[in-house]
């Protein structure tokens, strides 16, 4: 169990972009699952004494008891992503154009969706497209978009709802290198998903097998679950240098009444609470009222977690993956553990071959 090697890193600001890089090697980019699941790599890391060792996933239950209370988020990948091409209308024919990838975010109202767009030309109000379907093709046209790029978010009216009729595709992140496979149907969800809703899984929970479920009602751990589904404001990229001029986007969130209750009188009685996955924290860390405990019901966040930022007032252990430099998960984490322990971590798991991202190993900070 070695000490972190400290650097001299007085200079370093941490306000800004630049702190929360490094170098990770493309061959440690996780393009697809352990298997089993909980045979992943844990990197287990004590931020009181600065240390770290190298576990197994399947040992997770080792490091928790009943003064642990686990909260995970039980959100269900749709299929979001649509490929398809854009569309004209030209003597009453349809004319096929370039290409289009629509990826679905949010419900707006009945066949209607906000989400990202990338487009071969400008995406105004207007614009339509098509996408094949199992029961053919669907068309959707922007009711609300930008003159301004070809790419970011607009809002689609579908003749056709594109989930109901499965027109998508899981939605893979740009990294894996490869279209999604009817593997990653069962892969790229946690095998305790429930609300159909999300654009990305919350891979922190991909590790767990029914297996380490049961050890840990065997130690007993409690067991509690919330739902954000993942949107833009998870895996939008940092584009300000400042990192305090970066604007989160909303996501939605639902908390039931039995789990706000049960997570307060946890709080009071002075016990623990480990978070699984920066959803579940970004969750939590939004509901919570001083005084007062978890607020239950549905909600929305865009609250931005980083260091000198929001203070941690309910989450006191975390599982989370290793993530892409210069993100704010990295920045979440790094507000956390604190950012020289987290980088120096980073670098120790890049030596070792850990694997890195959505189906890559994990790390379980105490």
């Amino acid at each position: 169990m070695p000490n972190y090697p400290i650097n001299d890193q007085s200079q370093v600001d941490e306000t800004q972009l630049d702190a929360y890089d490094y170098h990770l090697p493309e061959q440690q980019v996780a393009q697809v699952p352990a298997s089993p699941r909980d045979s992943s790599r844990l990197m287990v890391i004590d931020r009181k004494k600065g240390t770290w060792e190298h576990r197994v996933f399947r040992d997770l239950p080792e490091f928790l008891n009943s003064s642990d209370l686990i909260v995970a988020n039980n959100t269900h990948v749709i299929k979001a992503r649509l490929l398809g091409q854009r569309v004209r209308l030209e003597g009453g024919q349809r004319i096929l154009g370039g290409r289009v990838e629509f990826v679905l975010l949010e419900a707006k109202g009945v066949r209607t969706w906000e989400g990202l767009m990338h487009a071969s030309a400008k995406y105004v109000p207007g614009l339509m497209f098509q996408v094949p379907s199992p029961t053919g093709e669907i068309t959707g046209t922007v009711v609300q978009g930008s003159s301004e790029s070809s790419s970011g978010t607009v809002v689609v009216e579908f003749d056709r709802d594109p989930v109901q009729v499965g027109a998508g595709q899981l939605p893979l992140p740009h990294y894996i290198e490869r279209s999604a496979q009817q593997a990653d149907d069962q892969n790229y969800q946690t095998i305790y998903s429930k609300v159909q809703g999300s654009a990305a899984a919350p891979t922190a929970g991909l590790h767990f097998t029914e297996k380490v479920l049961s050890d840990l009602r065997q130690k007993g751990v409690e067991w509690k679950e919330v739902t954000l589904h993942v949107g833009l404001g998870t895996f939008r990229p940092v584009k300000t240098q400042n990192i305090f001029d970066h604007v989160m986007h909303e996501e939605r969130f639902e908390i039931s009444e039995q789990v706000g209750r049960s997570v307060s009188e946890w709080k009071n009685l002075g016990n623990r609470v480990l978070a699984i996955g920066t959803t579940s924290v970004r969750t939590l860390e939004s509901a919570w009222v001083p005084q007062m405990g978890l607020r239950a019901g549905p909600g929305r966040t865009s609250i931005f977690i980083h260091p000198g930022g929001h203070p941690f007032q309910v989450v006191d252990r975390l599982l989370t993956n290793f993530h892409l430099p210069k993100s704010t998960l990295l920045m979440l984490v790094s507000a956390f553990a604190g950012r020289e322990l987290v980088l120096a971590a980073y670098r120790e798991a890049v030596r070792e071959g850990y694997r890195f991202f959505s189906y890559g190993d994990a790390m379980l900070i105490l």
